[in-house]
């Protein structure tokens, strides 16, 4: 997994959008991060981790290419607004359900 800055993750994820237009999916998560590189230890070492602030990774992965950002609490705003606009101009490629018609309801006498 690339962990890439805010800016370059949005232009890798227009393009893994772009790249799956026709067919695939691009899936997204998100979590909240704490900075934690190694694995929480067991209870008989106990280890006090304080954060510095909250944070978010975003991860977004198609077939086997995969990429992931830390949003911070200041850059939250931008970030999002970027996103949102984003997604905005890529969502169009979902399938419409169709719409099965009732037509009209014999009623039972």
């Amino acid at each position: 997994m690339v962990l890439l800055e805010n800016d370059a993750f949005l232009t890798e994820l227009t393009r893994l959008f772009q790249k799956c237009r026709t067919s695939g999916s691009v899936v997204i998560t998100l979590k909240k991060y704490d900075g934690r590189t190694k694995p929480v230890p067991r209870k008989g070492h106990p280890e006090t981790f304080e954060p510095a602030d909250n944070k978010c990774l975003v991860r977004a992965s198609e077939g086997k290419k995969k990429i992931s950002t830390v949003v911070s609490t200041k850059e939250v705003i931008k970030f999002q607004m970027a996103y949102s606009n984003l997604l905005r101009a890529h969502i169009d490629g979902l399938k419409k359900k169709d719409k099965k018609s009732k037509g009209k309801k014999t009623k039972a006498t």
